[in-house]
């Protein structure tokens, strides 16, 4: 998971917008505040030399000035503002932050000004990767209301170059809910912050949530990889053959298969699940795909794919009488069996009759799995709306609940089931 992709921060002529000499003029017009007397003659000279682009001999006399001992407030907000111009125009972005920091609090620096400054300085101090105080001043913005996407993204990515990843990936999470429930597509740049962040600090259910709405909106490949991954790695442990089965479906259908020992599990899990449709299907996806490069590996799917044949062409030849047996037996675990098969077979209209009635007549041993099957067989047939509602009703097995909502991701992209039919 090392795709974050962090947005450049601005160029430094876009900086201090608007930072002109007018900047030094009172800006307490009704009390009309003026410098002191023994400050006057070095701060119009500085003045002088700024407007003729004079900026050394500018900060050589603004030196003289801060060497003049009891500075009025109102002196040493002058000096500030004519020391950030001047600092600014020489390139000198470290002096002009901290010069721009020392006029935001002062008294005599309009709050419209102020807000602007803020977010100028939140920039400045990315642009010199001190992101701390970048992260400092986007918030300040932020609190204040003020702040502009900029400057949301500034935090978000100052957090995370600072190496605060709980800051980051709680920031940043929150900035993609807040998008979410406004009805607007995250960017995927946040959505990659707030993954890597919880990869950092190793939190299992942030990686999820952030790789569920990674494919809900950016339904690349790699993303269900990942989030097929993170669900191998913490599944194993807990999980019986069927509950993996069932992940191996998902994988297989979102292209998360990388693995050759991959396609040999899931084929033997179907062989050992009665499901050699399933088994079959997924062997002569990895050798369509090559992925049996190792001859060892390429003879053992060879033995599994001939077992699945043979199993397969026995199954189906019986199928429609143990169908007619299942319609008429007074509990529905014979259809789900069925139903399971035609899903095997990819009959998938099949498959759903089957399931929906199995599950209508009760006394099914796993009526979880039952629905999840349903909803699958639902999708594949091309019935998303009822596959989604399908998906929303199956609780009770965290793996088989996990699956329900990914399947329903899967559900809304649109390159999902029609393609399969």
């Amino acid at each position: 998971m090392k795709r974050l992709k962090l947005v450049a921060a601005l160029s430094s002529a876009a900086l201090i917008a608007g930072l002109t000499l007018a900047a030094a003029a009172p800006a307490r017009a009704a009390e009309r505040p003026t410098v002191t007397r023994a400050f006057a003659r070095p701060l119009k000279a500085a003045h002088d030399d700024l407007t003729h682009g004079k900026y050394t001999e500018a900060l050589q006399e603004l030196d003289k000035a801060r060497a003049l001992p009891k500075p009025s407030p109102y002196d040493t907000h002058i000096i500030n503002e004519l020391a950030l111009y001047a600092y600014y125009k020489t390139h000198n972005l470290a002096a002009a932050a901290k010069a721009m920091e020392a006029t935001l609090d002062d008294g005599f620096t309009p709050p419209a000004t102020v807000h602007g400054r803020v977010e100028n300085l939140a920039i400045l101090y990315y642009q010199m990767k001190n992101y701390a105080k970048a992260a400092q001043f986007g918030k300040r913005a932020i609190d204040g209301g003020y702040a502009t996407p900029t400057t949301y993204t500034i935090v978000s990515q100052s957090y995370y170059l600072e190496g605060d990843y709980r800051a980051s990936a709680k920031f940043t999470e929150g900035l993609v809910n807040d998008e979410i429930k406004q009805g607007h597509t995250p960017a995927e740049n946040q959505m990659q912050i707030v993954l890597n962040s919880c990869v950092k600090i190793h939190d299992a259910d942030c990686i999820n949530r952030s790789l569920e709405h990674l494919v809900t909106y950016y339904p690349r490949p790699e993303y269900w990889q990942d989030i097929m991954q993170s669900l191998f790695n913490s599944r194993q442990a807990e999980s019986s053959d069927m509950d993996m089965l069932n992940v191996y479906r998902l994988a297989t259908d979102v292209g998360a298969m990388s693995l050759p020992s991959q396609y040999i599990e899931m084929a033997q899990l179907a062989l050992e699940q009665g499901s050699p449709g399933d088994a079959e299907q997924v062997l002569e996806q990895g050798y369509g795909k090559n992925v049996f490069t190792d001859q060892d590996m390429r003879q053992h799917a060879a033995r599994l794919l001939a077992m699945a044949k043979k199993q397969a062409a026995s199954d189906q030849s019986s199928l429609p009488k143990i169908a007619s047996e299942a319609a008429i037996a007074p509990k529905g675990n014979k259809d789900v069996a069925v139903g399971m098969a035609y899903l095997g077979y990819q009959q998938y209209d099949k498959a759903v009759a089957a399931l929906s009635q199995g599950i209508a007549k009760g006394g099914v041993s796993d009526p979880v799995q039952a629905r999840l099957l349903l909803g699958i067989a639902q999708l594949k047939s091309g019935h998303r709306a009822e596959a989604v509602q399908t998906f929303k009703q199956v609780s009770g097995n965290p793996i088989l609940m996990q699956l329900a909502r990914l399947w329903s991701l899967r559900a809304r992209s649109p390159a999902s089931a029609v393609a399969s039919r």
